[in-house]
């Protein structure tokens, strides 16, 4: 099935037959559906903590902020905002001139609270000799949107999202990625007044997101009065996924070539894996607000936080308990109860557990990496929810699911996601070491059979492609998880350009 070539090019990318073998046979045998034994809410699985709490979490976050401790915010800031201007590449291809529909309207009509509009009016200028004003008046409303998207005005069309400007502030503008370091200065400093900003990026943006902090770090430096290291990865070759034609045999190209497709944001556990850092905060490169909003932000960062390095505590003193094999029954009853009640693993089997056994189970469940995610009450955004979900060993945990891991055709798995109460903002806080101090290998830790499969084209022809297990869902399948209620003012994501203008954005 491989050739001299293809064997080459798996060398080149780090992939081994073996690899590609069971990658075609993921497109054969598909993926199974997970077993859901409910949704998680705040009566089960999600906590809520009350604001006279809060503090004690903050505090408990800010204690360790002053050990020597390394904490790291991970922000995933790959691929190209072309879907954030969907809508105006349908208007430039459009068979009429002036806007139409209401996304296209409200474009136009509040254009200059944009915080690109006085850069976009600059190449509008320079390129049409005309101000956007006088555009706007000529009719010449594709010109705006051409100079916006296209390589000869802004290219915002081609580039990530780390890389536009998102807020306006007095007089200067930020982009996505400054606010974030911004919101990193504000929970994310050490003893010492460090902060470490990891971005994922693509190959091609790297050298401008390198630009972008070369240009602007000092003044943050100043403004916030830390330092920050900030460094950059791509997404591994070794994570890209071959692509299979509609009969499942591997699709190659118009010259014979097989065709490899980036793995999805699951690729990136190998990005996670190879920070090293005591503590790691993600968040996406678009789910950020100006200053002016970033209050209840800061504050559930802290609290989340807090919840974790809390459980880690515990978590820890029981790992050196087990180890020194001094333990009471009493206190095995103790780990048991934290183990079903404040991680919310059950095991219907514990009573059937041997001495010896229930040792190594409670081992095995306590000794993971750990994460705490924020969930915001379902207010009809899309993103996956939070649920309690049966494991291959058949214990049950709570795990952050998309709509294509349940099997919907099961009126009784699909009233338990419709009755879902809250959704997954990709607000996570993560240890990744355990108590000895030693790194987990966090690709240990991925439950493989939760990847999915999609449908897409090239050179005209269908093709199928296999996405990896998601970074916060098939790939921290067997991590410890808790679930924190967080309000909806923390979620403020950019899906498209006019989103912008909401009020948490101005």
């Amino acid at each position: 099935m491989l050739n001299a070539k293809d064997l080459e090019l798996l060398t080149k990318k780090g992939i081994s037959e073996e690899q590609i073998n069971e990658q075609l046979a993921c497109f054969v045998k598909g993926f199974p559906f997970l077993e859901i034994a409910a949704s998680a809410s705040v009566e089960r699985g999600i906590m809520v903590i009350p604001q006279e709490r809060q503090a004690y979490y903050m505090e408990a976050w800010d204690a360790y902020l002053a050990k020597n401790k390394k904490i790291v915010k991970f922000v995933p800031a790959s691929g190209a905002a072309s879907r954030m201007f969907k809508n105006l590449y349908e208007f430039l291809s459009a068979d009429y001139d002036q806007p139409s529909n209401a996304f296209e309207k409200k474009f136009f009509d509040e254009i200059e609270h944009f915080a690109f509009y006085g850069a976009l009016n600059a190449a509008c200028i320079a390129n049409e000799e005309k101000n956007i004003s006088t555009l706007v008046a000529d009719g010449n409303y594709k010109a705006v949107v051409a100079n916006l998207l296209e390589a000869k005005g802004l290219n915002y069309g081609m580039l990530p999202k780390g890389l536009l400007l998102f807020h306006s502030y007095p007089q200067k503008v930020r982009t996505a990625m400054e606010e974030h370091l911004a919101e990193g200065a504000m929970y994310a400093k050490n003893h010492a007044g460090e902060v470490n900003i990891h971005f994922t990026v693509s190959p091609e943006h790297k050298a401008l997101f390198e630009q972008l902090v070369a240009a602007k770090s000092d003044e943050y430096e100043e403004k916030f009065s830390v330092r920050y290291d900030i460094s950059f990865s791509v997404q591994k070759s070794s994570t890209d996924t071959v692509a299979a034609g509609m009969d499942n045999q591997p699709f190659r190209d118009k010259n014979g070539n097989l065709l490899f497709r980036p793995g999805g944001h699951g690729a990136l556990i190998e990005n996670l894996n190879d920070v090293d850092a005591d503590v790691v905060f993600v968040k996406n490169i678009d789910n950020v607000v100006p200053d002016s909003f970033k209050c209840a932000t800061v504050i559930y960062k802290k609290v989340i936080a807090g919840v974790l390095v809390s459980l880690q505590e515990r978590i820890f003193n029981y790992m050196a308990l087990i180890d020194s094999g001094k333990y009471t029954h009493d206190q095995v009853e103790e780990m048991i109860h934290f183990l079903q009640d404040e991680l919310c693993v059950k095991n219907p089997d514990t009573k059937l557990l041997e001495d010896a056994e229930l040792i190594l189970y409670l081992k095995s469940k306590l000794n993971r990496p750990l994460r705490v995610c924020g969930m915001v009450k379902n207010v009809g955004e899309p993103g996956g929810g939070p649920f309690l979900t049966v494991n291959p060993d058949g214990t049950v945990s709570l795990q952050i699911l998309e709509s294509s891991q349940v099997d919907l055709s099961d009126p009784a798995k699909k009233e338990m996601f419709e009755q879902g109460t809250h959704f997954n903002p990709v607000d996570l806080v993560c240890a990744l070491k355990n108590y000895k101090g030693e790194k987990f290998n966090l690709p240990d830790y991925v439950d493989k059979n939760t990847g999915f499969i999609s449908y897409k084209s090239k050179d005209g022809r269908e093709l199928k492609a296999l996405e990896l297990p998601g970074l916060w869902n098939g790939a921290m399948s067997d991590w410890s998880t808790v679930f924190v209620e967080v309000p909806i003012e923390t979620f403020n994501p950019v899906k498209t350009v006019n989103d912008l203008l909401r009020r948490e954005h101005q």
